[in-house]
């Protein structure tokens, strides 16, 4: 016989769990060794025949305590190999299967059954049962003498044939050559069930192999799974068709952040056509942090920065994304409100979901109750038809309520209870809805003070700022703004084929000293109308708007300059015309950029090269 295989769980199904399975259950406990642990169950179940006891008692094995049990008991066992004993038995472990394909409920129990799994293998064994035919006495004990000695050849050959340590050795190759991976590999069944998880995958998960496997994925990755209900078997209950791949931020059991990249792709399990999905893990969180620390990419999520107060809200919103508290983002009209709402969304787990927007300050009060809640028909004049609100269609995802210090004091009783209570009735309606939704709001008004002259609730503030997110004028972060002009003039020669590649130097030393009063949204208002007057590829100052070319015509005052330099009359045209360089200046403008000579040039109101030839000349600057 070859040598027995280490640590194999196999299952045996009949239709009763009464005397097929009880006897293969203990000759293959009994000759496979330590290294096996053998189940039975049944379609139904049945107590074990006092004739099962008697005819194995002949052979010195005891099972008059076995208890037998259906597959509705198995738990979230996980099996190496299931055999099937009779053919009802197979017909029917086929129609338990189907059955639980259609499942309509993702917590129906048949959908949790271990048996309806893609187990790695499976066998059938013809073996009738003894009970059928046989009356009660002699014959139904012969019929079982001649079963058990039917199930002990064919136990005895799966042994002695080297099959089941095959198995194992093909189990134990594949799992080595797996947990020799840097990433994680899972791989579930149709139905969510967990039976591939590698070492990577404990290390970055933090989560232990046998606290995973038999498990569905959304009980292990609590409450939307490792996708964060991305994936075709959580938005459909199907699997997907074709490769995808995403980012989440995943929280571990043991407090930590950790940035994963994954990739699902779906696959084929076996030769009856069975599929299932295999997801690799990559955890990229020290990639990420670097890149963010070195300014490796000026961008996160469509908002350019990089100053240290929007590096720091970059951080903010990593934050934030990784719970579902409600934000609460201030800042001047123009400043991104929405793209930061936009960015929380998408480095959160409902990326998956909607993102909806409604603008509290655009509508009358009573058109905003239905845009929020909805109306039934009926509600009201002109409501012909039920109608979902925004919050039933941000279920699952994020609503963006902006410009929220417009609510009316009713509007704002209104969204306290659904904040407090998650549900809500449609107008008119009567029925009460359950949503899921993260709360992220925005306002350009100072709530702390409309909260001290009563016009806005106290209670309602502290429910909208449990995440507080100012944004900074332009005006405040002026050296994002070269970084800005760029991606503006990116999205001018991609979207209006002008190919306008810089700006002059006295053209962008007046955008830097522009206070920006409309601030980002202003600068891509005078970027594009200098992109309409530019026939090269250069915008000069004679490009820009009035306002911004001509600030003192138009009474917009100038910001603040650097201690030590005179600046010139800002309807003059270059800086450096009156202004000479000297050592003191030019330590100055250093200490301001950072170290960076291309914004010190540019602060200085210089060409660069005049900058570097001042170095050269003074080799000790």
């Amino acid at each position: 016989m070859s040598r027995p295989p280490d640590h194999l769980h196999v299952l045996f199904v009949s239709d009763h769990d009464a005397c097929r399975g009880p006897i293969a259950k203990a000759f293959l406990q009994n000759l496979g060794g330590a290294g096996i642990t053998a189940e039975s169950c049944g379609i139904t179940a049945r107590p074990v025949l006092p004739e099962t006891v008697r005819v194995l008692s002949e052979v010195a094995i005891d099972v008059s305590r076995h208890v037998s049990r259906t597959t509705a008991d198995l738990g979230t066992s996980t099996f190496d190999l299931v055999v099937t004993l009779g053919d009802r038995a197979r017909e029917s472990c086929a129609k338990l299967r189907a059955s639980a394909a259609e499942a309509a409920e993702q917590d129906d129990p048949r959908r949790r059954n271990p048996l309806f799994g893609e187990v790695p293998l499976r066998l059938h064994w013809s073996i009738p049962d003894p009970t059928d035919g046989a009356p009660d006495g002699p014959e139904l004990l012969a019929a079982c003498r001649a079963t058990r000695d039917l199930l002990r050849e064919h136990v005895t050959a799966l042994l002695a044939h080297g099959y089941l340590a095959a198995l194992a050795r093909e189990r134990d190759r594949q799992a080595r050559l797996l947990d020799s991976l840097d990433e994680g590999i899972l791989v579930h069944d149709a139905f969510r069930r967990i039976y591939l998880f590698n070492r990577a995958a404990e290390r970055i998960t933090g989560l232990s192999r046998e606290s995973v496997l038999g498990r569905d994925c959304h009980a292990v990755f609590a409450p939307d799974g490792l996708c964060g209900q991305q994936c075709a078997s959580c938005r459909n209950n199907g699997l997907p068709e074709e490769r995808c791949e995403y980012s989440i931020t995943f929280p571990r059991p043991d407090g930590a952040e950790r940035r994963l990249r994954v990739v699902l792709n779906p696959v084929r399990l076996d030769d009856t056509g069975a599929r299932g999905v295999i997801a690799s893990l990559r955890d990229d969180t020290e990639l990420t942090e670097l890149r963010h620390r070195l300014h490796a990419t000026r961008s996160f999520h469509g908002m350019v920065g990089v100053s240290r107060t929007m590096q720091e809200i970059f951080e903010t919103i990593r934050q934030a994304a990784t719970a579902d508290f409600p934000v609460l983002i201030g800042g001047e009209s123009g400043t991104g409100k929405e793209l930061v709402a936009n960015a929380i969304h998408n480095e959160s787990r409902r990326q998956g979901g909607p993102f909806v927007p409604v603008s509290c300050g655009a509508l009358p009060e009573t058109i905003l109750e239905s845009e929020l809640f909805g109306h039934v028909r009926g509600a009201f004049t002109g409501a012909i038809r039920d109608k979902k609100g925004r919050f039933e269609l941000a279920h699952g995802g994020t609503l963006f309520l902006d410009e929220v210090g417009e609510l009316s004091p009713a509007m704002q009783v209104k969204l306290l209870r659904v904040l407090q209570e998650k549900r809500f009735e449609k107008v008119g309606g009567e029925r009460t809805i359950q949503v899921d939704v993260r709360i992220i709001a925005a306002t350009n008004r100072d709530l702390r003070a409309m909260v001290k002259a009563g016009t806005f609730r106290e209670d309602l503030y502290y429910r909208l700022a449990v995440v507080p997110i100012r944004l900074p004028p332009l005006r405040e972060r002026r050296e994002d703004i070269p970084h800005l002009v760029q991606q503006v003039l990116a999205d001018v020669r991609r979207e209006y084929g002008k190919p306008i590649e810089r700006v002059a130097d006295d053209a962008m030393d007046r955008l830097l000293r522009h206070p920006w009063p409309g601030n980002v949204r202003e600068l891509i208002n005078a970027l594009q109308s200098a992109s309409v007057r530019c026939a090269g590829d250069t915008i000069q100052l004679a490009h820009l708007p009035p306002e911004v070319r001509d600030p003192v015509a138009t009474g917009l005052a100038a910001p603040p300059s650097i201690p030590g330099l005179t600046p010139p009359p800002l309807g003059e045209r270059s800086f450096r015309r009156t202004c000479k360089l000297d050592e003191a200046v030019v330590a100055e403008a250093l200490r301001t950029t950072g170290g960076n000579k291309v914004k010190a040039a540019r602060l200085l109101g210089v060409g660069r090269a005049t900058l570097y030839r001042f170095f050269k000349s003074r080799p000790g600057a």
